[in-house]
Order: C-alpha cells, then sequence, then structure tokens
C-alpha cells in the first residue's frame, strides 16, 4: 500500500506543479503594491478576468489540498 499512497503522492504534486506553471505564465500580471498603477490601468474586463483567474487557481489550490488531507487520512486509517 505505501507504493501505491507514493504514487498517488507523487501525481498529485505533479499536477500541481504543472497546473501552476500553466497559470503562472497564462496570467503575466500579480496584484501588488508595486504594480498597483498598472493595475489601476487595465481595463474593467481584464481586471475581471485576471481575478477570475485568480479564484480558479484558488479553488484549484483548495480542492488538491483536500485531496491530500483526504490521502493522508486514509493512508492512517489503514495503518491503524
Amino acid at each position: 500500500m505505501s507504493i501505491k499512497s507514493s504514487l498517488i503522492k507523487f501525481l498529485i504534486n505533479m499536477n500541481n506543479n504543472y497546473l501552476s506553471k500553466i497559470f503562472i505564465k497564462k496570467r503575466g500580471l500579480k496584484f501588488n503594491k508595486e504594480n498597483l498603477y498598472s493595475w489601476m490601468n487595465l481595463t474593467k474586463k481584464e481586471r475581471f478576468n485576471l481575478s477570475k483567474k485568480d479564484s480558479m487557481n484558488y479553488l484549484i489550490e483548495r480542492k488538491n489540498l483536500l485531496n491530500q488531507i483526504r490521502n493522508e487520512y486514509k493512508n492512517s486509517i489503514e495503518n491503524n
């Protein structure tokens, strides 16, 4: 069972890294203190699209975290 669980963890981490690289390349602009003026110069639609991508990224991270928690819980039950 440890091989199966380690394989699942590897695939989850690989998927996380792959998706995060895709989102970083597509997004291109992060909102922070240094680029406030460039953020404000964007159109309303561009700001909406960027915030939508941010929320999708958060959703994916949250799903991945929940999957990791579930897998750890299953592994702890199997070990006990």
